[in-house]
């Protein structure tokens, strides 16, 4: 699944896929809005798997072909969204991306269906890659892809999000400034907009720094 091109594929295939994805599923802990408690209103934080969240959409950090990761066991959130998602989600971004005609630019944001995640929708967004220190222009890329992907939730009715810690881990984007500029840029949004926001972590270096940026216990 990671390594194949997104070329089509027959639905004797897409079935078993399924069956052994909801199968995978099945054995894992589903976590959704009611479970959690938030840190303020209409702002959460959590730790844990993403492809296991049952929000109407989770932010998946791609890379510019949105293709996914196509490294086999690397331990990339693109990847793990991918994998579980099924085939059907690199064979749905290929199509956009052969309709646009070109890479995704960074900053900006696409939405697909979530196929086998428990989930509504993945929104994909293309973050910046820091090769040495943190520009203003970094910052206001990053800024743009929460901008973005709330602006793209709004379109499709999205009562509820996660993000995903973006730009940080293979992107090199220090993670206490992702942190503010994540926290500010939903904060900013939810003042003209009603929706509940998750952000999610993997990390327990990110954990204490969204903690200590959303006053959280």
């Amino acid at each position: 699944m990671n390594i194949r091109m997104p070329d089509q594929i027959d639905e004797k295939f897409l079935k078993i896929q399924d069956d052994y994805l909801s199968e995978e599923l099945s054995n894992k802990t589903i976590t959704s809005l009611k479970d959690l408690n938030p840190a303020e209103e209409h702002i959460y934080l959590w730790k844990g798997d993403i492809t296991t969240l049952d929000v109407d959409a989770i932010v998946n950090a791609a890379n510019s072909s949105l293709l996914g990761c196509f490294v086999p066991g690397h331990a990339c959130i693109d990847n793990a969204i991918h994998s579980a998602a099924g085939i059907q989600l690199r064979l749905a971004c290929n199509d956009m991306m052969m309709k646009q005609g070109k890479r995704e630019e960074t900053g900006t944001s696409k939405i697909t269906f979530a196929y086998n995640l428990p989930c509504r929708y993945v929104i994909h967004t293309v973050g910046p890659i820091i090769q040495n220190e943190v520009t203003q222009k970094d910052r206001d890329l990053l800024e743009s892809c929460y901008t973005s992907c709330l602006n793209l939730a709004v379109d499709h009715d999205v009562k509820s999000i996660a993000f995903c810690c973006i730009s940080t881990g293979e992107f090199h984007f220090p993670n206490d400034i992702a942190a503010e500029i994540a926290v500010g840029s939903v904060k900013k949004f939810l003042k003209n907009h009603e929706m509940d926001v998750i952000f999610n972590v993997f990390k327990e270096v990110d954990y204490d720094i969204y903690r200590r940026l959303l006053n959280a216990d």
